[in-house]
């Protein structure tokens, strides 16, 4: 059977460890275009890991990856930065250029040349600045910024790279309310030009109220994967997390409200 057209990414059977150490177990799952999909998990789950295996920095122990149809192992690098970006949630801040010439670097797998500095990626470059609100820091150097800028400075970075595929880790953890609402609200505008979205986050509340479908990671294997109002749920918060949590639904969005964390004398 021809593989989906529609399915950009295609995860089967994947295992991987550190150093001896299983950190997924069994991953299986398929991204569509035009799809957010929302990571969620305890620290250690593996949800940083699998970002990095669906980029290609890792390479699965078992099973395969497949990314618009081609099998990731198979994949060159400058192939992979033709369709997949990735905002990383720790960055260097030993970068010794300025916002602008960062932004650019999402450019270079189109890179014709020796440099990709041309009208229609000035363009491109300075579009993006805007819409993540950072334009007015382009002579910074990025070792300058505050975490929150930096974290939206690597957003614009990804957005003029024009993937087809956009893994972002914990996009929200350095900013304010404000900003994690426009970002959200601009990584959903991507959709519309069939982007598939996987973000990584602990905020549970904005990943229901943005995403598609939720996926949960807990011990390296998927818990649970669909809609958020059928993913998100006190049961399942209270498995994972070790948290009892109160789910309010206003209108099509949910919200988990933290109660108390399950302990031991508790009797469960």
């Amino acid at each position: 059977m021809a593989d989906d057209p529609q399915v950009s990414i295609k995860i089967e059977g994947v295992q991987f460890g550190y150093n001896g150490t299983e950190v997924l177990r069994g991953v299986e799952f398929e991204g569509n275009r035009g799809e957010f999909i929302g990571l969620i998990g305890p620290n250690g789950s593996g949800k940083s890991t699998l970002l990095r295996l669906i980029n290609g920095i890792l390479r699965p122990k078992v099973g395969t990856i497949m990314m618009e149809g081609k099998d990731l192992t198979k994949m060159k690098i400058e192939e992979i930065a033709k369709v997949c970006a990735n905002v990383p949630t720790e960055f260097s801040e030993d970068f010794n250029m300025s916002v602008q010439e960062l932004v650019f670097l999402g450019r270079y797998p189109f890179a014709k040349g020796l440099w990709w500095d041309n009208r229609e990626d000035e363009g491109m470059v300075i579009e993006a600045m805007e819409k993540f609100g950072v334009y007015h820091l382009k002579d910074r150097k990025f070792s300058e910024l505050s975490s929150g800028e930096a974290q939206r400075v690597l957003l614009a970075k990804a957005v003029v790279q024009c993937p087809r595929v956009m893994l972002v880790d914990e996009p929200s953890a350095h900013l304010d309310l404000k900003y994690k609402l426009e970002i959200m609200e601009h990584l959903r505008d991507m959709l519309s030009g069939n982007v598939t979205i996987v973000i990584a986050s602990h905020d549970l509340n904005l990943l229901a109220k943005y995403c598609d479908k939720v996926m949960i990671l807990s011990k390296g294997k998927i818990v649970a994967f669909g809609k958020p109002e059928d993913v998100i749920t006190s049961q399942m918060v209270e498995q994972v997390y070790g948290v009892e949590v109160v789910i309010i639904k206003d209108g099509d969005d949910i919200y988990a409200i933290p109660r108390r964390t399950r302990r031991k004398e508790d009797g469960k």
